[in-house]
């Protein structure tokens, strides 16, 4: 019988990646309802210098899937490698965190399994001993639960949702090896161009800036960059201003850029359609700044500052070094 839950980590040039971790954590807490163990499964080539770090988490095992194929992802090398690791643990679920690789990677594999697959979940219950997950639907505005009627299945979690902690057993994991089955790869990576990114990773950032036409033109984001600055927050962007070339796509948050669910989300003259409300909804608390009282953005705000956004934001960005320098 299956039995527990495998925790799919991902790595990215040696590095955690830190939505994983919080998957790691929230199969910690599930496992009492769910029975069985948990492990938590590492990729790439080399990787086992990376275990210690799994290792405070608390998984009960780390499985390690090493290999020079797997150094850069490929859909059908990582496919092979968790089918062969979850054939070694056996488990109910198999958890990772809703990330672009996993969006690629986790459907193929519980599809060549024949198993349920939930993305983007921001729930996670339990009820007469089955799972539930819930996630949201129809550009956030309702959502839909989800139960695992047989029992197994593979969830991707939505980052900055659920809470990363570590364990306070200080039990060590045992270490194992995962067999690697023969996998026919048709296409592989040979380079990486990757483009200039902002200084801290958007889908991941507790703090976010948004800025959308209310900014007024491209050479004004600097002015967002020095708040970025100096809260620590990572950059993003409403799709009009992508569509007008005023910034490259990777900042964009909405339905068809990045789902984000940071700590804070302070949107800066953006309007608040519906697609970029879906991709930022469930933020802990969301600051709005808007010349217009009417605009959408209010509604779901926490916080509103009515104002033109370039009086308002480098006032704001003074006063918080202010008081950073004072503490």
């Amino acid at each position: 019988m299956p039995d527990g839950i495998l925790v799919f980590i991902e790595q990215r040039q040696g590095r955690l990646k830190k939505s994983s971790l919080e998957a790691l954590s929230e199969a910690k807490r599930r496992i009492s309802e769910i029975g069985g163990e948990v492990a938590a499964l590492l990729v790439g080539d080399k990787v086992a210098g990376l275990s210690a770090e799994v290792a405070k988490y608390g998984p009960k095992k780390i499985l390690l899937a090493e290999s020079a194929e797997l150094a850069q992802y490929s859909t059908e090398a990582y496919a092979g490698a968790l089918a062969d690791a979850i054939k070694k643990f056996s488990p109910k679920f198999v958890f990772a965190a809703n990330t672009a690789m996993a969006k690629d990677l986790i459907p193929r594999v519980a599809a060549r399994m024949d198993l349920p697959c939930v993305s983007d979940v921001v729930d996670l219950s339990t009820a007469d001993g089955k799972l539930i997950a819930t996630k949201p639907v129809f550009s956030s505005k309702a959502q839909a639960k989800f139960e695992f009627v047989d029992g197994s299945g593979f969830l991707t979690l939505r980052p900055n949702v659920f809470a990363r902690s570590e364990s306070q057993n200080g039990a060590s994991p045992q270490t194992e090896p995962v067999a690697l089955s023969p996998v026919t790869v048709r296409a592989r990576v040979v380079e990486t161009h990757a483009a200039e990114g902002g200084k801290v990773e958007l889908g991941e950032a507790s703090i976010i800036v948004s800025g959308g036409r209310g900014i007024k033109g491209p050479e004004n984001w600097g002015v967002l960059q020095n708040l970025c600055d100096v809260l620590g927050a990572a950059l993003g962007a409403s799709r009009a201003v992508v569509d007008a070339g005023w910034i490259d796509h990777q900042h964009q948050v909405g339905q068809t850029g990045r789902t984000v669910s940071p700590q804070l989300y302070i949107a800066c003259g953006i309007s608040g359609a519906i697609q970029h409300l879906a991709g930022m909804s469930t933020a802990k608390v969301i600051v709005a700044i808007n010349k217009d009282p009417e605009a959408p953005i209010f509604k779901l705000a926490n916080y509103g500052v009515v104002g033109d956004v370039l009086e308002i934001v480098p006032k704001l960005t003074e006063e918080i070094r202010r008081l950073k320098e004072s503490s």
